[in-house]
């Protein structure tokens, strides 16, 4: 199932938790051969984890992670302003109506990983539509640009550098009506479903929305800030 889970609250599932920071260590370090930190524990973690941001987590049925995404928006820091401004050309992208999304793993674990994949898309889906947002915005690999087109839910590229195994990518993302029944058919679902997992979700959702770092250096904090909800009319609230 989808779980939607802020930061501050992902000691409520240490299970989820310590297999998805694992996870992410395996994908980003040892397979793609990133530049990442990792801790004593094995959890692959960075500044922007101590931001309070949102995770959309496809969790198995053994109550491990299968796969994750994380969001913040665009009103803080994001890594696409802090790291990748040369490929907006400098421009500081900054809206309450767009999001950044990180961190797209997917667990070794996962049996049918395009079926996870499918989960992210659906769960990434599914918070643009409920927190009422217009875009994604994030850091892609082109080589991406295939699954991006299973799905229907292909960026706009917005800059782009580099050539080869080396290029990167900007990107914006909308989840496109077409995007929808592709996920639910690959999931085997109905939209009740996705529905269900994101009303299982409701006690933490209704309680925050993804708080940012207190100052430039980065130092975390995760008070309740007035939920978008009050203001915004959603399908299930």
């Amino acid at each position: 199932m989808l779980r939607y889970i802020y930061a501050d609250q992902l000691e409520q599932f240490p299970r989820l938790a310590h297999t998805m920071f694992r996870d992410r260590a395996v994908q980003f370090k040892d397979r793609l051969g990133w530049e990442v930190s990792v801790d004593h524990n094995g959890h692959e973690r960075d500044e922007y984890d101590d931001m309070c941001p949102l995770y959309v987590i496809w969790e198995l049925p053994d109550g491990t992670h299968g796969g994750s995404m994380r969001f913040l928006p665009t009103t803080g820091r994001t890594m696409v302003h802090d790291h990748f401004a040369h490929l907006t050309g400098g421009v500081h992208i900054e809206s309450p109506l767009i999001w950044e999304c990180t961190r797209f793993c997917i667990s070794p674990r996962a049996d049918d990983t395009r079926s996870c994949a499918a989960a992210l898309v659906l769960g990434a889906g599914e918070v643009m539509r409920r927190f009422s947002l217009r875009h994604y915005i994030g850091v892609f690999d082109p080589r991406m640009a295939r699954i991006y087109r299973l799905y229907g839910v292909s960026p706009d590229i917005i800059g782009q550098a580099g050539s080869g195994a080396g290029e990167i990518c900007v990107g914006l993302w909308q989840m496109q009506d077409e995007a929808w029944a592709k996920t639910y058919a690959r999931l085997g679902i109905e939209a009740a479903t996705s529905d269900q997992w994101f009303k299982a979700s409701l006690q933490t959702l209704n309680a925050k929305t993804p708080a940012q770092a207190e100052t430039a250096t980065g130092s975390s904090w995760c008070a309740d800030i007035v939920s978008r909800h009050e203001h915004t009319q959603h399908p299930v609230f």
